[in-house]
């Protein structure tokens, strides 16, 4: 089964971090033995791991016929036959995710973390059913990674990325470049027809439109709490009741309520 194998799309600087934040470590720990225990079983042929290995990818046709956790469970995958796919995902993730987390908390970072990742997943699964290639599984944490990189960028734009760890360059440049790149890389893949080039463009913009559309919008969305929420809407239907009520009882004084 062909694979888009999410590479080339993380930063090569490196951040001055404090302690790495719980979440960031956890995140880290659970991609690298998940890796490190495919990469095994792929080599060594076990086949009932690398069978599971391919019913955790997310393959469009799989997911709307039911393999809806594909969308959540392929961004702990990564190319079991090399190492640099993973080692580059999870260093932009600690360099990066380690200051949101400490800035939003580990639980608010979690929730942006999967729901990005989530969240672009499903837009490729639009897509490629469009373009026809729903078929392809995707693995790798990049489209969840770019939207860590675009919220950093957003929240601290004017901080210097050490590319190749010498030429300094402002993050918002380093997240426009990325951009750019995916861009140009998804109209290449439009005009040829298909995914030539193995590289899951698609998810990788729509993650780092959902860390613009969180970081740069201020939209507080991951924090929706159903209980407050029926709460604030008992309190303004009980408002607009007793303001009925003034205005039948209080005829021929002031129109209006205090």
């Amino acid at each position: 089964m062909p694979y888009y194998s999410q590479r080339g799309s993380m930063p090569s600087g490196f951040g001055m971090l404090p302690t790495t934040p719980y979440v960031i470590k956890q995140l880290l720990w659970a991609n690298f033995i998940t890796w490190f225990v495919f990469a095994i079983s792929f080599a060594a042929g076990i086949g009932p791991l690398t069978s599971l290995f391919r019913w955790l990818s997310m393959t469009p046709d799989l997911v709307i016929s039911g393999a809806i956790w594909q969308v959540g469970t392929y961004m702990f995958l990564h190319d079991p036959g090399g190492l640099w796919h993973v080692l580059l995902n999870l260093f932009a993730l600690w360099m990066f995710g380690g200051v949101l987390a400490r800035d939003w908390g580990s639980t608010m970072f979690l929730k942006f973390y999967l729901t990005c990742g989530v969240g672009a997943a499903i837009a490729d699964v639009f897509v490629r059913l469009i373009m026809g290639t729903p078929s392809v599984a995707t693995i790798g944490a990049s489209g969840a990674v770019l939207a860590v990189v675009t919220a950093f960028a957003v929240k601290y734009p004017k901080t210097p990325i050490l590319i190749s760890f010498v030429i300094p360059v402002p993050a918002w440049a380093v997240a426009m470049g990325y951009a750019a790149l995916n861009l140009i890389g998804a109209a290449q893949d439009l005009t040829r027809g298909g995914n030539p080039t193995g590289t899951a463009f698609t998810i990788h913009l729509a993650g780092m439109a959902l860390g613009y559309y969180y970081a740069g919008k201020k939209i507080n969305f991951l924090n929706f709490n159903l209980e407050s929420t029926i709460r604030q809407w008992k309190l303004h239907r009980a408002r607009k009741k007793f303001e009925i009520y003034m205005k039948k009882n209080d005829k021929g004084q002031d129109p209006w309520v205090q």
